[in-house]
């Protein structure tokens, strides 16, 4: 767990401010409400691992009550992940969350007819008010438009808009550099 603590936050630090410093990653710490959220979201998966569904509870209301954010206690959440704006984010049900995935804030991650929860791959970008709902799989760097509403998969370097997403490859990503690790 503290690993991760500490890989969080180097990874919001770099997201936040571009530099992983001593200073930057101090103020993030004790300055940044998305630290706050992964920080109760861990303690909240050890004591998942711990079979301590209590405290999971009482975390799952404190992060509810002061960041409005509402994370199921099924929801796992890589590395890194950045809530610029935390207000109104849902993330539901056993949703999966890849690595410095950033949020934009009044985010919907669900399910339609309780038919299956989205994976979001790592370095997706989620514009604000925008609704990803379903048994989907969100690809690696893509960006999601601010109020898309997404209920069909989307490939990796891409962008989805609109109401149904529309979606279409990425212009600022060279194909090339897309297939390299």
């Amino acid at each position: 767990m503290f690993s991760a603590l500490r890989d969080d936050a180097i990874q919001l630090a770099t997201a936040a401010t571009g530099q992983t410093t001593p200073r930057a990653i101090a103020r993030l710490v004790f300055g940044s409400d998305s630290y706050r959220i992964t920080f109760l979201n861990r303690i909240r998966e050890a004591s998942r691992r711990l079979h301590i569904p209590l405290v999971n509870h009482i975390l799952r209301m404190v992060q509810t009550a002061m960041f409005s954010i509402e994370i199921d206690s099924r929801v796992v959440l890589g590395r890194g992940v950045y809530f610029v704006h935390s207000l109104g984010v849902i993330i539901g049900g056993d949703a999966r969350i890849g690595d410095r995935v950033r949020f934009y804030g009044n985010n919907t991650v669900g399910t339609v007819r309780d038919d299956g929860y989205p994976v979001i791959e790592e370095d997706v970008w989620i514009g604000a008010g925008a609704r990803i709902l379903g048994p989907i799989r969100i690809g690696a760097r893509s960006r999601i438009g601010a109020n898309a509403v997404v209920l069909k998969d989307v490939p990796p370097d891409s962008v989805a808009a609109g109401i149904p997403a529309t979606i279409r490859p990425r212009k600022d990503v060279d194909a090339a550099a897309a297939s390299t690790p």
